[in-house]
């Protein structure tokens, strides 16, 4: 009598046959937006690599205190032991760079440039960070307001965008911080000049993202989920918030981290003008000012600044284009 173990050709206890298990469907694993997203994200090693530089920023400007302590001096101490007395110049090479000042020194007072450098990184990213939050809200609130009510409102939106696009916020903020004063809502000097720049930095970006907001919502709200929620009732405000909002998260966050290093340009620029913060607080801006006066003499003052400005604005920009190609749902 032949039994089915000798039917099939596979005895009792044998492996199965590889042909066999070859053809067997493999589990398909669902992965959500977000998954999809960071697996592209971590294909993409130029995005990866200014992403790494964004955080390793960010750690050094919340840190500054602890890496002042450990590789540089007090922010504020002068040295003039480290100035050479003829020539008004840091003394050694390269301004000074030594074990104990490792970007050198200051012409002026012989400040360790180490220390401020990292502390002007929490004047540079606090500005923009702060700032972008400000467009951010104010350009979300706006654009989705007017791509979906459409009509007068998109209209007076719209206008008010064009005029603000067009006004010269440079000179506004120059102007605005001169007849500021001294102390504001419980502020005083720096503070009072930071608090300027992220309202007026905030306020005069936020058109951009209004008007990208606005084009999604334009195309939104016509879709079948935003009729569905119609059909059953749902006001104005749920859809907005419940409806398009979340829609809405991937162009915002894009934005967001390609708006930042603009407001990094432009509070270096006000600096650099003399509209940011106020002496000694260290800004990137300010020592690319004061290194204009002797760059001919100490070239490096001026390089280590300006190299820091680059590589912070070229790691957020590299980090944007990377997340935004990741949230891209055509992608790959």
């Amino acid at each position: 009598m032949i039994t089915p173990t000798e039917t099939t050709g596979t005895a009792a206890g044998a492996e199965p046959d590889p042909a066999v298990a070859a053809v067997t469907p493999k589990k398909i694993e669902g992965r959500s937006p977000g998954r999809i997203a960071w697996d592209r994200l971590k294909r993409d090693k130029v995005a990866l690599a200014g992403g790494i530089v964004v955080i390793l920023l960010i750690l050094a400007a919340i840190f500054a205190p602890v890496l002042t302590a450990l590789f540089g001096h007090p922010v504020d101490q002068p040295h003039p032991d480290q100035i050479n007395p003829d020539l008004g110049l840091p003394k050694g090479a390269f301004g000074g760079m030594s074990s104990d000042y490792l970007l050198g020194v200051d012409p002026t007072f012989g400040r360790d440039v180490f220390s401020r450098i990292v502390y002007g990184a929490q004047i540079s990213l606090t500005v923009a960070f702060l700032a972008a939050g400000v467009s951010v809200v104010i350009g979300v609130l706006m654009g989705i307001a007017a791509g979906y009510f459409g009509g007068w409102v998109d209209a007076a939106i719209s206008r008010t965008m064009d005029v603000l696009l067009a006004f010269p916020q440079l000179l506004f903020s120059i102007a605005l911080v001169s007849v500021m004063p001294n102390t504001l809502f419980g502020l005083t000097g720096s503070g009072v000049r930071m608090a300027i720049l992220v309202l007026v930095i905030g306020f005069f970006g936020w058109p951009y993202i209004g008007r990208i907001v606005r084009g999604q919502a334009l195309s939104m709200r016509e879709r079948e989920f935003v009729d569905a929620a119609r059909s059953l009732g749902a006001g104005s405000v749920h859809i907005l918030l419940r409806e398009l909002l979340p829609n809405l998260v991937a162009p915002i966050l894009v934005y967001t981290t390609l708006i930042i290093p603009t407001n990094i340009l432009s509070e270096a620029a006000l600096s650099f003008l003399g509209a940011g913060v106020k002496p000694p607080t260290p800004s990137w801006g300010q020592m690319l000012s004061d290194a204009t006066k002797i760059y001919t003499a100490d070239p490096t003052y001026m390089v280590v600044p300006g190299l820091a400005i680059f590589i912070t604005v070229l790691a957020f920009n590299l980090f944007g284009d990377g997340l935004r190609d990741a949230l891209d749902p055509k992608g790959n």
